[in-house]
């Protein structure tokens, strides 16, 4: 009878002991004395303890960093650049069974294809193309990692670090080019306003006297102290504006 009880309470405690619970994102891969025997899906598992044991793998999108590496670009040009690496797990059982630790296989293999990526273009193409390489990058990642279970999702750039000495001619180059803009913008303010005042004139020599007056105006406003006196020296047109506009005022 004492026999039955030890019995039982043994076998009571190799049932709860064995109990496992695998969580909706996980997936548990077990080992029978050391060989693959499956893989355990979410929800309350069991075991047999002492015998078979459970990894378990986390089947969401996990990120790893690039750490800043120093590459020289096509044209001779050293940058330092840094990204993140976004992937998960597809095969749970392919990533314990086949690599030791996928995320520093990815994070390293990820390393050496942006070397080689990077190498293989230009300074220009590298500021203004940044999105395309990263593409490229992560399709040679993940050509790689698929053997491993693991499949990449994206990879972004994060910091382009250029030399201090680059950083300064391209700064002159920009305010050069905003120099350039501010001239063409003033350029063309310019010809509108010279359309404009064309206008005008045309509009006021059709009136007789019309442009005598303009010049009146302008001189009256020339000079606003009054105890100054300006001589000017007014053109014979202005002289027989003024006539013809007196003899219009007289009809």
């Amino acid at each position: 009878m004492n026999l039955l009880i030890i019995l039982l309470a043994v076998v009571l405690f190799i049932i709860i002991a064995g109990l496992r619970v695998i969580d909706q994102y996980d997936r548990a891969v077990v080992l029978t004395l050391g060989k693959y025997t499956g893989t355990k899906q979410p929800g309350l598992n069991w075991i047999f303890i002492g015998f078979q044991r459970l990894i378990k793998i986390d089947m969401r999108i996990t990120t790893t960093d690039i750490p800043q590496q120093e590459v020289i670009t096509k044209d001779n040009v050293p940058v330092g650049i840094n990204a993140v690496v976004y992937f998960k797990v597809e095969n749970a059982e392919i990533a314990i069974l086949n690599i030791k630790d996928y995320t520093t296989a990815v994070s390293q293999y990820a390393q050496a294809a942006l070397r080689d990526v990077i190498g293989g273009v230009e300074l220009d193409s590298l500021l203004s193309e940044r999105e395309k390489i990263a593409e490229e990058i992560q399709k040679i990642v993940a050509g790689a990692t698929q053997s491993w279970g693991v499949s990449v999702t994206d990879i972004k750039i994060q910091d382009i670090e250029l030399p201090a000495d680059m950083k300064r001619v391209m700064a002159k180059q920009a305010e050069s080019e905003r120099e350039r803009r501010a001239i063409i913008i003033r350029a063309e303010g310019e010809f509108q306003a010279s359309e404009k005042l064309a206008q005008a004139a045309s509009v006021l020599s059709a009136i007789p006297g019309g442009l005598s007056m303009r010049t009146l105006q302008t001189i009256e406003k020339i000079n606003p102290d009054p105890s100054k006196t300006v001589i000017f020296a007014l053109p014979v047109e202005v002289m027989e504006g003024i006539k013809a506009l007196g003899q219009s005022f007289k009809k």
